[in-house]
């Protein structure tokens, strides 16, 4: 068994933490429990003394029962705090579906060096203050999002980088399953020595859309098969204070009203690390959400800490690479 997805001590920098995302690494790095604070120490696995023959001294009558019923007893224990972890778990899964199917970041086959991590930890973000503006923080990126009417934190959404849903759900036309009318996914790439904004952008718009709207992970097609796509907009695009790229696609399906998919690159507001990518998955027809949202929440995309770095569609603050 593999530990759960959380935060764990980076095995090639112990003064960090790193996401595992359940079956190995992924390229996001945080400072451990808020910046600065130190790594706490993996925990230590559960030790039974055990009663030894070596050595001048005697072992007493009944010794060796009794070092056999401590090590049932911690052994009962361990047992029954792995069962109650997979009942965590398990119960965490329900409401899966989600209509727009995030591929899984990037990861190594490096196994993690675990430490302790609540099941039900995420890197969604806290909830803003009250005489603060509603935003979503992606902490692993270093940016924030702003939450318009009409979108909520991700509940019940497997995919750990999912920032923002709109709220509600319904049945998916095709296969089944339930689907939601749009999604929000901020991810760092790693999978590739290139970082050109305009070029991770063309390459990504494909796999943004076949993972909405064609198959789901588990091979269904909840809207019956992607069948065709126009390109309806692209170009360079300021976010964060960053010249970044976008591409954005117009796709039909077999069943439902199709939708819309972006993807959009621009470098990292922390330093010098691997560019950002932001999908935008949006339902067509009068369900979906306003399509003027996906440029409105993407002017409102800020670094942390910094409320007067914006950009947007037709902002220019140099060329993209």
């Amino acid at each position: 068994m593999t530990p759960p997805p959380g935060w764990y001590r980076d095995p090639s920098a112990p003064h960090q933490e790193r996401w595992w995302d359940g079956t190995a690494w992924t390229g996001h790095r945080r400072a451990p429990e808020g910046f600065g604070a130190p790594v706490p120490p993996p925990p230590e696995p559960p030790t039974v003394p055990l009663t030894t023959g070596g050595g001048t001294g005697r072992r007493q009558s009944g010794g060796d029962g009794r070092g056999k019923a401590a090590a049932l007893t911690a052994a009962a224990a361990v047992l029954v705090a792995a069962i109650a972890t997979g009942v965590v778990l398990l119960g965490e899964d329900e409401d899966t579906g989600t209509g727009a199917h995030a591929l899984p970041t990037a990861a190594t086959s490096t196994a993690p060096a675990p430490r302790t991590a609540s099941p039900t930890s995420s890197p969604t973000a806290p909830e803003p203050s009250a005489d603060g503006p509603a935003v979503v923080e992606d902490q692993l990126n270093g940016i924030t999002f702003p939450l318009r009417d009409g979108w909520v934190r991700p509940r019940y959404v497997p995919e750990h980088d999912v920032m923002m849903t709109t709220d509600g759900t319904y049945d998916c036309p095709g296969d089944g399953g339930v689907c939601r009318h749009g999604l929000v996914i901020s991810r760092t790439v790693t999978a590739t020595a290139e970082n050109s904004p305009k070029a991770l952008a063309e390459q990504d718009i494909e796999a943004a859309a076949d993972d909405a709207y064609d198959r789901d992970t588990a091979g269904g097609e909840p809207f019956g098969g992607l069948e065709s796509h126009e390109v309806v907009g692209s170009g360079s695009v300021a976010v964060a204070g960053r010249a970044g790229y976008y591409v954005r696609w117009r796709v039909t399906t077999a069943e439902g009203p199709g939708g819309y998919v972006q993807s959009m690159v621009f470098p990292s507001t922390v330093g010098t690390e691997s560019p950002i990518l932001v999908r935008y998955v949006f339902d067509a027809g009068e369900d979906g959400p306003p399509l003027a949202d996906m440029d409105r929440i993407t002017e409102g995309i800020r670094p942390v800490g910094d409320a007067g770095t914006g950009g947007g569609v037709g902002s220019s603050i140099g060329p993209s690479r």
